[in-house]
């Protein structure tokens, strides 16, 4: 059925001045948004990410991030300054970016796109093999172009010289172009710059210097969602905040005590037999946060 304001044509009469004129009619703007939305590659599990069911519980990191989401989302052609969400897994880093580029994408019709990093430098290897007809230059484009960007989970790809180029390349084009980014990752800043799992030394010292010029740090200190019970609320996610907060007790000292090595030293890991180690999932119905 054809909308009755313009018949189809997306274009409807108004007037104005005394004056007979035509404008886009409103059913052409919400077409063109759900357009955009689906070209942004936003994951199934996050297309339902929005600022309005974003849960704090009380959490002050959560409701700062939040503040500065919907301020980023209203002053969308104002602001110069991305976001860069930091915490542990499940406090909603991601969540709170695609809130952010669907807000942006609905209201200012802006053309945006979400990449988890770690799949983006896939889709640009795979660009290598001579059966694939992409070409690398095919892929970077959108992602150097797009009105507003979101990497997702930065600082997961092991470090390599290829991998810190092709960042470089995607982070420098976006700078120069003042082009809006978005990064989250469960990386954290040290005071230890020789720590390898901290974000500078995921990230490179180069890189880490242009992201604080390019974005807001916000660093989010709260509950995992993924383990909210089914149907958990507010008080359930404040009592798993205070589990995530206290302090574990130092397990004593023995023979047989396995310490654990760092997650970016893969020798180490190598080193410890499947037997030696017992993996357990902790469980609770993973929520899309």
């Amino acid at each position: 059925m054809s909308c009755p304001l313009c018949s189809g044509t997306g274009w409807k009469h108004i007037e104005r001045d005394g004056r007979t004129a035509v404008t886009r009619c409103d059913c052409w703007r919400a077409s063109l948004a759900d357009k955009l939305l689906l070209d942004a590659r936003i994951p199934r599990r996050y297309q339902h990410c929005d600022l309005d069911h974003f849960v704090t519980y009380g959490n002050e990191s959560l409701d700062q991030a939040v503040k500065q989401a919907r301020w980023i989302v209203a002053h969308y052609f104002e602001t110069t300054r991305g976001m860069f969400l930091l915490g542990q897994p499940g406090v909603g880093k991601t969540h709170l970016a695609v809130a952010v580029l669907k807000g942006i994408i609905t209201q200012h019709r802006a053309h945006g796109l979400f990449y988890d990093l770690s799949q983006l430098l896939r889709v640009i290897r795979s660009t290598y093999n001579p059966q694939v007809r992409a070409s690398e230059s095919e892929v970077l484009q959108p992602v150097m172009q797009a009105d507003l960007l979101v990497l997702d989970d930065l600082g997961r790809e092991k470090t390599s010289e290829w991998v810190e180029e092709t960042l470089n390349l995607i982070v420098n084009t976006r700078y120069n172009e003042r082009r809006l980014t978005l990064f989250t990752s469960n990386y954290d800043i040290s005071d230890d710059v020789t720590d390898p799992d901290s974000l500078q030394v995921r990230v490179g010292f180069r890189m880490y210097s242009r992201l604080h010029e390019m974005c807001e740090f916000l660093h989010l200190n709260g509950a995992d969602y993924r383990e909210l019970p089914v149907n958990g609320g507010v008080d359930d996610l404040q009592a798993l905040w205070k589990l995530r907060r206290r302090p574990r007790a130092a397990a004593p000292a023995s023979s047989s005590t396995k310490h654990l090595p760092s997650r970016s030293s893969s020798q180490a890991r190598a080193r410890l037999s499947p037997e030696s180690i017992d993996l357990k999932w902790a469980g609770g119905k993973i929520e899309s946060k």
